[in-house]
C-alpha cells in the first residue's frame, strides 16, 4: 500500500530537482519550469497531508487549486516577460543580464 512516506519521499525529491535546477542553470525557462517543479511539490505535499490525517476536510484541497492558479497567471506573466527580453536583447541567459545596457 501506498504511504504518506512514498508521497513525502517523491513530494521532498520534486522539490530538490526544482531547487537544483534553480540554482545551475542560466537560462530563463529552465529556472521557470524549475520554480513549477517546487510548486507542485508543494501540492503533492498538501493532498498527501490532506489525504492522511484530514480525509474529512478539503483544506489541502482548496489550497492546491489556489496554488495552481497562481502558478498559472505567474507562468503566463513570466513567459510574456521572457519572450520580451528576448526581442529586445536575442538572449534569456541570466549572465548576460549584467552586461546589457539600458
Amino acid at each position: 500500500m501506498i504511504g504518506l512516506t512514498h508521497f513525502l519521499f517523491v513530494s521532498c525529491a520534486l522539490f530538490f530537482i526544482g531547487v537544483y535546477g534553480f540554482l545551475t542553470r542560466r537560462n530563463m525557462i529552465t529556472m521557470l519550469m524549475s520554480i513549477e517543479l517546487i510548486l507542485n511539490s508543494v501540492n503533492i505535499n498538501f493532498i498527501a497531508f490532506n489525504k492522511f490525517l484530514y480525509a474529512d476536510k478539503l483544506d489541502g484541497l482548496f489550497f492546491t487549486i489556489f496554488i495552481i492558479a497562481i502558478a498559472a497567471a505567474e507562468a503566463a506573466v513570466a513567459i510574456a516577460i521572457i519572450i520580451n527580453l528576448y526581442r529586445n536583447y536575442r538572449s534569456i541567459d541570466v549572465e548576460e543580464a549584467d552586461i546589457m545596457k539600458y
